[in-house]
């Protein structure tokens, strides 16, 4: 893919054909997709900002938040093919690094947790999905290929190709091969994601199972102690 201005807005274009099979033609994506709108109200504030016309930056940036709904800083460092899915509600950060063909749906935060100068929002690598509602909080990194589900909350660094949900967000898969070049919608595989109910209910039952066969070896053990204190009764007798 050509890395030139011009080259990456393309770019963006294709990822929408790909990724969103609602999108019948490139004419219907410039026009109608605010996700699109955000990304090309970012790609000219970023332009201005990297030339130092930061206060232009901010205007092009506050002008596409107007209409999109979707607010990305200027200085944000973003890559190839992204890809913003209904759009209203993004954040992304000044800090915040994004790597190529990364998808955000609605609602996602990639945000910071202090108020200090520096780098103090995520770095996102290739290939990443983040559900909707998500937020990605504090410097940290996420692997590529990871996936990230809806509404979790992220405070650690994400290892490469896992699975991530909950408030605080854990890992619930590793990295599968399986899945690193399948799109996931909206960072949640639908096979083979682990319930975390049935998951406590199977290491429940596991445990049980482990202490009835422990409560058999002490009623043996009990057993033959008392058959043993019965022999010596008799021999003294």
């Amino acid at each position: 893919m050509n890395d030139t201005f011009f080259g990456r807005l393309t770019g963006d274009i294709d990822s929408y054909m790909v990724r969103d099979p609602a999108a019948r033609s490139r004419i219907e994506v410039i026009l109608c997709y605010p996700g699109y709108h955000s990304i090309l109200f970012y790609r000219f504030a970023n332009l201005a900002w990297r030339r130092n016309f930061y206060l232009m930056g901010r205007l092009i940036s506050n002008l596409g938040r107007f209409v999109t709904g979707v607010e990305i800083h200027p200085g944000a460092e973003i890559g190839q093919r992204f890809f913003i899915d209904h759009g209203m509600g993004v954040v992304v950060g000044e800090t915040s690094k994004v790597g190529d063909d990364v998808t955000l749906y609605q609602g996602v935060t990639l945000g910071g947790t202090s108020l200090e100068k520096g780098k103090r929002h995520p770095t996102i690598g290739d290939g990443v999905i983040i559900g909707s509602g998500a937020q990605v909080l504090g410097p940290l990194n996420v692997g590529n290929g990871a996936r990230i589900g809806a509404n979790a909350v992220v405070l650690q660094d994400v290892p490469q190709g896992a699975t991530m949900v909950g408030i605080p967000a854990k890992i619930v898969m590793g990295r599968d091969k399986s899945l690193e070049d399948e799109f996931c919608a909206y960072g949640t595989p639908i096979e083979g994601l682990p319930d975390p109910v049935a998951r406590s209910f199977e290491s429940l039952r596991n445990q049980l199972n482990v202490l009835g066969e422990r409560v058999v070896e002490l009623e043996t053990e009990l057993t033959n102690r008392n058959a043993e204190i019965e022999n010596e009764k008799e021999k003294k007798q």
